[in-house]
């Protein structure tokens, strides 16, 4: 048997709401979208009641699935109630510290990440790692992630496989690990083990992440078509909509991205991550002020730091710099309170230093970032803040190593073709130029003019094509040896008579 049987160990508290009693499954936990831990209702076999909130969202949590928030709520309500006269109940706090991550993830608070560690801890002092506490031990791979300590992720990772290696709820935290730490051979054999264990919703959104990250697009649209099937609730439905407008954003299909995050934004209205890829399409589109407003209302419900630097970037795009040092103020405060949660915003904080503050610092804050994670996002954006205080020959070898692994990102290739440029290359720049407006054209209202221009600027290669390709002087055909003549063949000889005797000639 896996993980299944491994799961269910403990009896499960009853869980109270609107009333009644009912049962939630014993073990429990886990993730964000990332990383899972099953929970099954316990039910007897003739009870035909619906599942309540609190059992819905504990089984999305359970399943690596969101949940909507309504019955997000509810199972926080009924988990704190709980025990607060059941102090004891490790499988309990596991449950509530799963609870308190998707949370931070729906709301982008990482306010929720201080209480999501103190409950799993709680969770790891009545039950152990020697004991075997999976639920927990996932949870707090699934929380490093999270806050972007990948090497954390790794550790609690590796030691839930190590006990209980075909328990499935292991390796979406290992997938996602390993993409931070920029092993992404090593992403792509847990999303193996993953879909060998448990083929569903989680796998499959593992899976489009891997084949994006190695280039693979055709790939990643039919993990998450796969995805779509898996899905159940709307809040499942609408996050793989959302996932589906990305990568058509990315693969510059604008209109059709735009269309993917309203069918998101219809079918879940709160999904605050449709809402600001919304408003990414929308300016894309020519939309600006109804791209601005989305970004408003998207950093109204989910104030993500990311977020702010695109809302910056499009003002200022528009002329309205005075505007944009509102959402700049933003990011560093989101930035400096994430910091304080133990979150890592090294990356957006390093591009937005770099373009629009102190590339210095850039450079110092994205090099002690490389150190702990190796992956495509910091190369990029190392790249360019090296580039942006004058060192374009270290900067080409950080921008080699985010384009060679084989994400297609119209930000890299651009960011490369200038930093080629900068040094003399005039045949990368053009080729890596051609390539960001090849992939998408309208990746940003910043840089996507930049590119155009550029590529213009940098014209055509000279007629005749590279140099030494041509030759100078007229082609005469080589004075080559003449072949020797063939041999005459022997005459063979006559065959003998019958008898022994040979026969006169001519007879």
């Amino acid at each position: 048997m896996d993980g299944f049987d491994e799961q269910a160990q403990q009896p499960a508290p009853p869980v109270t709401f609107t009333g009644r009693k009912t049962v939630v499954a014993a073990a429990v936990a886990v993730v964000l979208i990332a990383g899972a831990l099953l929970i099954r209702p316990a039910r007897t076999g003739d009870d035909a009641r619906p599942p309540g909130p609190s059992e819905r969202a504990a089984s999305a949590v359970g399943l690596g699935a969101p949940a909507a928030a309504v019955d997000l709520t509810a199972l926080v309500a009924d988990r704190e109630k709980w025990l607060a006269g059941h102090a004891d109940d490790d499988a309990s706090w596991a449950v509530l510290g799963s609870a308190y991550l998707e949370q931070a993830r729906r709301t982008a608070d990482s306010g929720w990440y201080p209480k999501a560690e103190k409950a799993l801890k709680r969770s790891l002092e009545v039950r152990p790692v020697e004991k075997g506490n999976f639920d927990a031990m996932t949870g707090m791979g699934a929380l490093a992630n999270a806050r972007r300590d990948f090497g954390t992720g790794r550790k609690w990772g590796e030691l839930v496989r190590a006990q209980a290696p075909r328990r499935w709820t292991a390796y979406p935290v290992l997938v996602d690990a390993y993409t931070g730490l920029g092993d992404y051979k090593g992403a792509q054999r847990a999303m193996d083990r993953l879909m060998e264990l448990r083929p569903g919703l989680a796998a499959y959104l593992r899976a489009a992440q891997v084949y994006r990250d190695r280039g693979w697009r055709e790939d990643a649209v039919v993990a998450l078509e796969h995805a779509a099937g898996a899905a159940k609730a709307p809040v499942e439905k609408a996050y793989v909509l959302f996932r589906l407008g990305e990568l058509s954003f990315e693969r510059g299909e604008t209109s059709e991205a735009l269309r993917q995050y309203e069918a998101a934004l219809r079918t879940d209205p709160a999904q605050a991550e449709a809402l600001g890829g919304r408003a990414r399409a929308l300016a894309g589109l020519g939309r600006e002020g109804e791209a601005v407003r989305d970004y408003r209302l998207a950093l109204g419900r989910a104030a993500e730091p990311r977020l702010a630097l695109e809302l910056g970037e499009l003002l200022e795009s528009l002329g309205r710099e005075a505007e944009a040092r509102a959402p700049y103020g933003t990011l560093a405060a989101l930035a400096a309170r994430g910091g304080h949660d133990g979150v890592d915003e090294s990356v957006v904080l390093g591009l937005y230093e770099a373009d629009h503050g102190d590339a210095g610092s850039a450079v110092r804050r994205l090099t002690a970032e490389w150190g702990r994670h190796k992956n495509v996002q910091v190369a990029d954006a190392l790249g360019w803040a090296l580039h942006r205080t004058g060192d374009d020959a270290a900067a080409l070898e950080y921008a080699k190593k985010a384009t060679e692994q084989g994400l297609r990102s119209a930000d890299f290739a651009y960011h490369r073709a200038v930093i080629e440029r900068g040094v003399g290359d005039e045949a990368g720049a053009r080729r890596h130029l051609q390539e960001a407006m090849r992939t998408n054209p309208r990746f940003s209202p910043v840089r996507g003019p930049l590119a155009k221009e550029a590529l213009e600027s940098v014209g055509q290669p000279p007629p005749g094509g590279p140099e030494h390709m041509q030759p100078t002087t007229p082609w005469t055909p080589p004075d080559l040896p003449k072949p020797n003549p063939k041999p005459k063949p022997k005459p063979k000889p006559a065959k003998p008579a019958p008898g022994g005797k040979s026969s006169p000639a001519g007879v």
